[in-house]
């Protein structure tokens, strides 16, 4: 046997076409297909605007909107990578204090050694 079939080597590239069931064909004929229509419509969308002058007003608009969509992904990425960082991100630990822990045993009850 060859050593890509062992996992030694990076797959082939006519194995990783081999692997694609019909699943994953149907996904990416539907995103294809997609991807022709959207192109479609911004083309049909252009060529259709020739005339048509923005006013300075929707001009400004478009730099705010721009900028705020900018800052609001910032921020976002932002507060990712200081969440992840100060832990946050980490499944919650119970802690316990030991006054707690001989508070809640039964009072006839022996110590832990």
């Amino acid at each position: 046997m060859k050593p890509s079939e062992y996992g030694a080597g990076p797959p082939t590239e006519a194995s990783a076409w081999a692997r694609m069931g019909a699943g994953s064909w149907t996904i990416l004929i539907v995103l294809l297909s997609l991807l022709a229509i959207t192109l479609v419509i911004v083309y049909c969308g252009w060529t259709s605007a020739k005339e048509t002058d923005v006013p300075t007003a929707g001009y400004v608009a478009m730099v705010i909107g721009v900028i705020f969509s900018l800052a609001v992904g910032f921020g976002l990425m932002a507060l990712v990578f200081y969440s992840s960082r100060k832990g946050y991100d980490e499944p919650p630990v119970l802690i316990v204090h030991p006054d707690m822990i001989e508070a809640s045993r039964p009072s006839g009850a022996l110590p832990e050694q």
